[in-house]
């Protein structure tokens, strides 16, 4: 019934012919009916196309030969209600939508966009984030004026910025927005997951991709990963003629100028001889001693180092499995802790997953540091003991702070985040993240992976899985 709702009243309007007294025409000439005095009381845009004494005042039909009519028609809801479904909003037309809106000057159905796409990225949306963000951004860079006052682009860069490059198929991440990527973390202070080595090498091959087939087959050939090096008791740098040489020089311009190359060190000789970079950049870049990853590194650290300590680890704890399981006995009636082997220390951020295959009554993962700890006693109740517990809340110290996240259970996938930099912890429990602990500040300098349990509980320490 009418009368009852604005909102839903104005909805009759939207794309109806027998309120209309103008027609919009679109890209795909699908004809969408609509009021003028509607359209320009809502947009300083459509009041100058539309009440400007030219010809568009008095026609009954304007054209948007850019604009697709399902696109337009979200513009249209917005205009007419101040609000769009955020299911209509999608990682297919998002930036569109953004870009549409920021030329009919809507700036709160910009602000309303952002918002959908950050509370997306921070509920950690695997496959809206690490399967699809590269090419949000590819098309962002090329529709949004570069700016670093742009919050959408900029939730869109740092997001890409925490996956490794070498995990994005060449070609998902377009030149021109790896360009955006490697300027905007330059010299930066901004959480970043690629070892610069690796950066150089995913932006050589895909330089070479878009050079030619060949140029992009002899360079992936002739850069192995790190981890190819690392499995390697040698690598054998071949003297290969490159072609298309001058041309990925050339192409690799661009980009070179924000490769840090002091932040290269064990692979400087494999870079050497491609010759494709001018060897003072390399020479003036061997004198410095930089972490090899640039900004706030997140250290993606190997699986095999994670590992729970039998030398840390309470009496009636049993560990198994590769020693990545840790479960209680049925005697443990009290909680009891473990470590992980893994020391975590210096600047940068840490992050693992911790699966509970079986909850206990209270199950609590977090970190903890050496000093004056007992492995025998419940975590929280230590000075240097930091958990989140199973029924949702974080202790420390015997402290309690309530209400951090909803109660787990059974299967329950924590990450944990430590933030060296900061010396802060925060959790991802079941795929959204929580903010620090505001009550967990100035962490130790030198912390473990741990988890505290009792009868029944079974926990699976791994290194972080996006997906």
């Amino acid at each position: 019934m009418r009368g009852y709702s604005l909102e839903q009243d104005l909805k009759l309007l939207i794309n109806n012919p027998k309120y209309s007294d103008i027609t919009i025409l679109c890209k795909n000439e699908k004809n969408l009916y609509s009021c003028r005095a509607i359209l320009a009381a809502r947009s300083e845009v459509f009041d100058r196309l539309l009440y400007n004494g030219m010809k568009e005042s008095y026609e009954d039909k304007i054209s948007f030969p850019t604009i697709n009519s399902s696109e337009m028609e979200i513009i249209l809801e917005y205009i007419y209600t101040g609000s769009v479904s955020k299911n209509s909003i999608t990682k297919e037309n998002i930036i569109e939508i953004y870009c549409i809106a920021d030329y009919f000057q809507l700036p709160e159905l910009q602000n309303f966009i952002t918002e959908i796409l950050k509370n997306t990225l921070e509920n950690n949306f695997s496959n809206y984030t690490k399967n699809y963000s590269p090419e949000l951004l590819s098309k962002a860079v090329e529709a949004i004026m570069l700016s670093e006052t742009n919050i959408l682009l900029n939730l869109l860069v740092e997001e890409v910025a925490t996956i490794p490059l070498n995990s994005i198929e060449f070609g998902r991440l377009s030149i021109t927005a790896l360009e955006y990527l490697l300027s905007y973390t330059f010299d930066k202070e901004i959480p970043f997951v690629t070892s610069e080595y690796e950066v150089f090498r995913y932006s050589v091959i895909l330089t070479a991709k878009q050079v030619s087939s060949n140029a992009y087959k002899t360079l992936k050939k002739q850069l192995p990963t790190l981890e190819q090096i690392e499995n390697s008791a040698q690598v054998e740098v071949e003297d290969k003629f490159i072609v298309d040489h001058q041309n990925v020089v050339d192409e690799l311009e661009t980009l070179v100028k924000y490769i840090d190359f002091r932040r290269i060190k064990d692979q400087i000789y494999i870079i050497e001889s491609l010759k494709i970079i001018p060897s003072e950049i390399i020479i003036s870049s061997k004198e410095l001693d930089l972490n090899d990853i640039r900004g706030i590194p997140i250290y993606r650290i190997n699986e095999s180092d994670y590992a729970w300590d039998e030398s840390a680890c309470g009496s009636k704890l049993t560990i198994m499995d590769n020693e990545k399981v840790v479960c209680a006995s049925d005697s443990c009636v009290l909680h009891q802790n473990v470590r992980a082997k893994i020391i975590l220390e210096n600047k940068g951020i840490f992050e693992w997953d911790i699966i509970i295959m079986k909850v206990c009554f209270y199950a609590w993962v977090g970190v903890c540091a050496s000093e004056k700890f007992d492995y025998e006693t419940f975590a929280g109740g230590q000075s240097t003991g930091w958990v989140l517990g199973s029924h949702g809340c974080c202790y420390n110290s015997g402290n309690l702070v309530k209400d951090y996240c909803p109660p787990f259970g059974d299967g329950t996938k924590i990450t944990v985040h430590l933030n060296m930099n900061k010396r802060t912890c925060s959790f991802t429990v079941n795929g959204i993240k929580y903010p620090a602990v505001s009550e967990w500040n100035n962490l130790p300098s030198k912390l473990y992976p741990i988890v505290s349990v009792n009868r029944s509980g079974c926990f699976q320490i791994q290194s972080h899985q996006k997906i």
